[in-house]
C-alpha cells in the first residue's frame, strides 16, 4: 500500500508529465531535462516570490522595482503550458535561463549591487543550466556565453548608470538577505532531491531492463538450443522410419508370399497366423509413413506437386477404395456428388491421403450404421473452394475431447484406443496436410448421434494457417483451418 507522501510525489509526477509534449516524452534523455524545467516552474516561483514578498515589508518605500521584480519572477509560471502548447524546449530554457538573469540581476541592481542579499541566487544559474540542457557540449557554451553577456551588461550598466540610492534600512537587508538566501537554499534543495529521484529512477529502470535483457538472450539462447533439438529431432525420425521401411516391406512382402501359399494349401490355421502378420506389418509401416510425414512438415521439407484433378472423379476413386472396409463392417457407404464440380489443382497424393484419412476414420468408428461423403464447390474471391463434408452415424464425440482431435497421439472417439486399434496420428497428419495446402478441417459432433468433419481445400493452391475453435451450445464443434 502506498504512503500518503508516496501518493502525493506520484500525483506530482503525472502533473508534470502532463505539461511534456509526445515529441520530448518518447526520449528518456529529454524527458528527464523537461521534467526538471516543469518542476523549478511550477514550484520555483512560490520560493523566489519570497524575496518581493519580503521586501514588501522590509523596505519602507517599496516602489515599482519590487513589483516588476514579483512579476518576472511570477511569469515562470507560463512556461509550461508554452511547452504543452509548442515545444521548442532547447529555446524556452534559454528564454528561461535569461528570465533568471533579469530577475537576479535586476535585484542585485537595486538593492545593494554586488552586497546585494538576493546575490547567492546567482549559483542557480549554472545549476539550472546543467538541469535544463543535459549534458550537450554546444548549449552548454551558449549557456555560459549567455551568462558572461548579462554579468558583462549588469557590470556596465551598474558602473555607468548608477542605481538610485537605496533608503532600505541595513538591519532590513539583513533580514532579506537571511530570508533569501533560506529560499535559495530550499530551492537548490528542492531540485536536487528532485533530479537525485529522478536518477534513481532511472538506475532503476536500466537495472531492470538489463534483468529483461539477460532474460530476452536466455530465452534466445534456449530457441537456438530448441530449434537445433527439433532439427535433430526431425532428422532423427526421418533417419529411424526410412530405416524401418526397409525390414517393414520385407515382412509385408514375405508374408503375403506366406499367405497366398497357405491359401493355396488351404492350411486355415497358417492363413489366420499370417493374416495378423501382414495386417500389423501394414499397420506399422501405415504409421512409420505418418510419423514421416509429420516430421517433413514440421521441418518445412515437404514439397507438394500440384496438378489438375477432377473433383468428381477423385473423390469417387477415394470412397471407393473404401468400399470394401466398409462392406465387412456392414457400414452403408454413401458418395454425394454434383455435376458442377469441374476441376481442382491439387497434390493429388496428399488430399487422397489426408480425405481418405477422414473417410477411414468415420467407417471405423461406426457400427452397422452410414458414412456419407458430400461435395460442393463454393464459387468466390480471391479464390473458388471445394468443401468434402465427411458424416457418420457412429459413437460421436464428446464435448471434452474435441480439443484435443487433431492432436497427435489423441484418440478422442473411445477411451480406449485399443478397442479400435487407432494410433492417434491420422487426423493430426490430416489437418497438417491441409493447412499446407491453404485449407482447413472443422469438426462437429454430437456423443452417441454421429460427427460430421468438413475438409475445406482451395481450388488452387493458397498459403498461410490459422486455428480457432470454438463449441456452440447443444452440440462440440471444432474449427481447424487456414488463412
Amino acid at each position: 500500500m502506498q504512503t500518503a507522501p508516496t501518493q502525493a510525489s506520484n500525483r506530482l509526477d503525472r502533473f508534470i508529465d502532463w505539461f511534456i509534449p509526445a515529441e520530448i516524452a518518447g526520449e528518456r534523455e529529454k524527458r528527464q531535462q523537461a521534467r526538471m524545467f516543469l518542476i523549478s516552474h511550477c514550484l520555483g516561483p512560490f520560493l523566489g516570490n519570497v524575496v518581493p514578498g519580503a521586501l514588501l515589508f522590509l523596505d519602507p518605500t517599496p516602489g515599482w522595482q519590487t513589483l516588476v521584480l514579483a512579476i518576472s519572477i511570477t511569469s515562470f509560471w507560463i512556461f509550461p503550458f508554452v511547452l504543452k502548447a509548442v515545444g521548442r524546449y532547447n529555446l524556452l530554457s534559454f528564454i528561461s535561463v535569461q528570465n533568471l538573469h533579469f530577475c537576479i540581476l535586476w535585484s542585485c541592481y537595486y538593492y545593494g549591487g554586488v552586497t546585494s542579499p538576493t546575490l547567492p541566487w546567482v549559483l542557480t544559474i549554472p545549476l539550472l543550466a546543467f538541469f535544463y540542457l543535459g549534458n550537450a557540449p554546444k548549449l552548454r557554451m551558449y549557456a555560459l556565453g549567455q551568462f558572461g553577456v548579462n554579468f558583462a551588461a549588469f557590470v556596465a550598466l551598474y558602473h555607468f548608470v548608477p542605481p538610485p540610492p537605496d533608503d532600505t534600512p541595513l538591519q532590513a537587508l539583513q533580514g532579506l538577505g537571511i530570508v533569501s538566501t533560506l529560499a535559495c537554499a530550499g530551492y537548490v534543495t528542492m531540485m536536487s532531491l528532485y533530479y537525485r529521484r529522478i536518477l534513481q529512477s532511472g538506475v532503476e529502470l536500466e537495472g531492470e531492463m538489463r534483468g529483461h535483457l539477460a532474460t530476452a538472450a536466455q530465452l534466445r539462447r534456449a530457441t537456438a538450443e530448441a530449434e537445433r533439438a527439433g532439427a535433430a529431432k526431425a532428422e532423427f525420425v526421418a533417419s529411424m522410419s526410412h530405416e524401418l521401411r526397409t525390414p517393414l516391406n520385407a515382412v509385408i512382402g514375405y508374408s503375403q508370399m506366406l499367405l497366398e501359399d497357405a491359401q493355396d494349401e488351404n492350411d486355415a490355421d497358417a492363413v489366420a497366423d499370417l493374416e495378423k502378420i501382414h495386417k500389423a506389418g501394414q499397420h506399422l509401416l501405415r504409421l512409420v509413413n505418418e510419423v514421416l510425414d509429420l516430421s517433413k512438415i514440421e521441418a518445412g521439407k515437404m514439397e507438394l506437386v500440384p496438378e489438375d484433378v477432377p473433383v468428381a472423379e477423385f473423390i469417387t476413386t477415394i470412397v471407393e477404395h473404401k468400399r470394401t472396409k466398409s462392406d465387412a463392417k456392414g457400414v452403408e457407404l454413401v458418395c454425394n456428388l454434383p455435376k458442377d464440380l469441374g476441376s481442382a489443382r491439387w497434390d493429388a497424393q496428399r488430399v487422397r491421403q489426408s480425405v481418405g484419412q477422414i473417410v477411414d476414420n468415420a467407417i471405423k468408428f461406426t457400427e452397422k450404421g452410414r458414412v456419407t461423403v458430400s461435395v460442393k464447390r463454393k464459387n468466390g474471391r480471391p479464390s473458388d473452394a471445394i468443401v468434402i463434408e465427411v458424416s457418420d452415424t457412429g459413437i460421436g464425440i464428446s464435448p471434452e475431447m474435441l480439443p484435443q482431435l487433431f492432436e497427435k497421439f489423441t484418440v478422442a472417439r473411445d477411451a480406449s484406443a485399443s478397442k479400435y486399434g487407432d494410433t492417434g496420428l491420422g487426423l493430426a497428419l490430416s489437418l497438417a496436410l491441409c493447412e499446407l495446402m491453404g485449407g482447413g478441417i472443422s469438426a462437429e459432433s454430437t456423443l452417441g448421434q454421429g460427427s460430421t468433419f468438413t475438409v475445406t481445400l482451395p481450388a488452387a493452391p493458397a498459403a498461410k494457417r490459422k486455428r480457432r475453435a470454438k463449441a456452440p451450445v447443444g452440440k462440440s464443434t471444432l474449427e481447424l483451418s487456414a488463412a
